[in-house]
């Protein structure tokens, strides 16, 4: 066997820390450790959440140029449903509307010359082009039809299945007129499709149960493949016949809306990653590598305005394991960085708070000075490893506040209003911010208030008051997410502080109470764990979240420290409390030792 300096060469560079960001496969000495490592990567599939529609709706249609950034959606079941949105990966502009109004149709092409086909009144077969600009109407389709489906391009587009009762008929656009040609082998109504005119996969809908059988298109006839692993209807579709995705939809009995996504791969579809809403009646469009999901509905809540933006195949994050604390707890708080962190206060049994400090080096805890206050369970914090800050907490409600000076926590002024728990973040002992919390009262609260290294001061409140959210970032930035709104309702807000004013954004795609975070702005950080023992991890890139690997250790009420890519988890609650520790490498840069 050859060895690798056969290979690569007989130099390995050294290093007295591991490289910032290196390649795939790169092989370094770190002089420090003593260790000879090589950079592993990974890669995954997963929804993110992009910019919501100006209109929610369901029953919509959508055609894109083969990737999120370049997407139209237009009609729908919610007036005004002959409304036209375009995205451009972050944000949807109102268009032209459609002639017709109309919802539960089918469209084809991409964003600048697309077809609407079927539904409307009074006949159902209404057909419209857009040529990028404004909608034209053109001629019909034969049969007059609803909840149908549609693929292909705004000259050579198929229309197959739909309502009333449930259809089998087939049709094919050639730009200038509608020809029918053979009928589905199964008459269904709500099928998802993706593919061509010439070859397009027919899958799911309802007749008049929810069906998973898929039908493939070859030009001239139907023929039936393999099934779809769930029976759904009303669910969204993208890609080719023999590369494709299906996502969302609805089940029964009961009537359930789904957020499982399938993969085609020309012979069987594979579940992958879930939507992080589940939902029908959505519009769909793409590849099966990067596709988009707009708008749909749950019954209790019959229109959204959501989007989800699909990606099959880039680099992550990865969660490893680290040294374990000294001692379990939960409700701990966290400053510092991935290898230099501080870890304080929490609670150790039921109502039993602690005041214990411990320092992590990067691979092992070491117990610190504790602090003054001892009952500190549920606080807020932040800043460095040297140079820290400790808010609010305990049992009752407490105002305490004390900095660390990298030896001792000296108690300092005090919060204006005293909240149990409290949620915050520092720079460092001279500035921080702390918001929401819940007083003594036992009343939810949205105040806000800044530490300018001496004294607290009231600021502008959160637009929605919670209690066991999570913060991060430093005065002029940051970032408050999750948490329980009066009336224990789990949350998913999200909300930017700019120095001056809270502005809510883009909203997490799971989460709740008591989620750890790292971050050091409102562009760049990192949510973790949560409600109910959660391992769920999302990034926040300023203008989105998205799914990123899971914790190795599900749990909530966590300790978190770092960045976005470089972060640390310790702590929190299981059940029962823990002293595990993971650390996260944001690029997947994740490293190990060769032996």
């Amino acid at each position: 066997m050859a060895e690798y300096k056969d290979l690569k060469g007989g130099k390995v560079k050294n290093y007295t820390t591991n490289p910032d960001n290196p390649y795939e496969g790169q092989v370094w000495f770190n002089e420090t450790a003593g260790e000879l490592r090589i950079r592993k990567g990974t890669k995954t599939s997963a929804w993110a959440s992009g910019g919501n529609m100006n209109t929610a709706r369901q029953y919509l249609a959508s055609a894109s140029n083969g990737t999120p950034t370049a997407t139209l959606s237009f009609g729908g079941s919610v007036s005004p449903n002959q409304q036209t949105e375009s995205y451009n990966g972050s944000s949807w502009t109102e268009v032209n509307d459609l002639n017709i109004g109309r919802g539960a149709l089918a469209g084809a092409g991409i964003q600048t010359a697309a077809l609407a086909i079927g539904s409307g009144s009074p006949d159902n077969a209404n057909t419209e082009s857009w040529n990028g600009t404004n909608w034209t109407e053109v001629n019909n389709l034969n049969t007059g039809r609803n909840a149908l489906g549609g693929q292909g391009t705004q000259t050579a587009a198929i229309a197959f299945g739909g309502n009333p009762p449930y259809r089998a008929e087939t049709e094919i656009w050639n730009g200038t007129n509608w020809t029918e040609v053979a009928d589905l082998i199964d008459s269904r109504e709500w099928p998802g499709g993706a593919g061509t005119t010439t070859a397009v996969i027919a899958f799911g809908g309802q007749a008049p149960g929810y069906v998973a059988s898929t039908e493939q298109w070859n030009g001239t006839a139907w023929y039936e493949v393999n099934d779809l692993n769930l029976g759904k209807a009303y669910m969204g579709g993208a890609g080719t016949s023999t590369s494709a995705i299906g996502f969302g939809g609805l089940h029964s009995p009961p009537a359930t809306p789904q957020a499982q996504t399938e993969s085609w791969n020309g012979s069987v579809w594979t579940e992958t990653s879930d939507l992080n809403v589940a939902r029908f009646g959505m519009g769909g469009s793409g590849t099966s590598t990067a596709a988009i999901s707009a708008g749909g509905g749950i019954p209790s809540t019959p229109a959204m305005a959501f989007t989800e933006e699909w990606n099959a195949d880039f680099a992550y994050g990865v969660w490893a394991t680290g040294g374990n604390m000294n001692t379990a707890h939960k409700g701990v708080e966290g400053a510092g960085t991935q290898t230099a962190a501080l870890a304080f206060g929490g609670e150790i049994a039921p109502g039993d708070g602690t005041g214990d400090t411990e320092l992590y080096n990067g691979t092992a805890w070491a117990e610190l000075n504790n602090l003054n206050t001892t009952n500190r369970r549920s606080l807020g914090g932040g800043g460095t490893s040297t140079s820290a800050i400790a808010f609010g907490g305990g049992n009752p409600a407490t105002t305490d506040t004390e900095t660390w000076n990298g030896t001792n926590w000296t108690e300092v002024a005090n919060l204006n209003t005293a909240r149990s728990p409290a949620s915050g973040d520092g720079a460092d002992s001279t500035a921080a911010i702390c918001a929401g919390g819940q007083s003594p009262s036992s009343t939810v609260v949205s105040l806000t208030e800044t530490w300018n290294g001496s004294s607290w001061t009231e600021v502008n409140d959160m637009n929605t008051a919670r209690r066991q959210l999570r913060v991060n970032g430093v005065v002029p930035s940051a970032l408050a997410f999750g948490g329980e709104t009066p009336g224990s309702a789990d949350s998913l807000l999200n909300e930017s502080w700019n120095g001056t004013n809270w502005t809510e954004l883009n909203d997490l795609n799971t989460g709740g109470r008591n989620m750890g975070g790292a971050g050091s702005s409102n562009t760049s950080v990192l949510a973790f764990g949560g409600i109910t023992t959660s391992a769920a991890t999302q990034s926040w890139n300023g203008t989105n979240w998205t799914n990123e690997n899971n914790l190795n250790t599900g749990r909530t009420a966590l300790g978190g420290a770092g960045v976005a890519t470089l972060a640390l988890a310790f702590g929190g609650d299981t059940p029962p409390n823990t002293t595990a520790t993971e650390e996260w490498f944001g690029d997947g840069t994740l490293s190990e030792n060769i032996d």
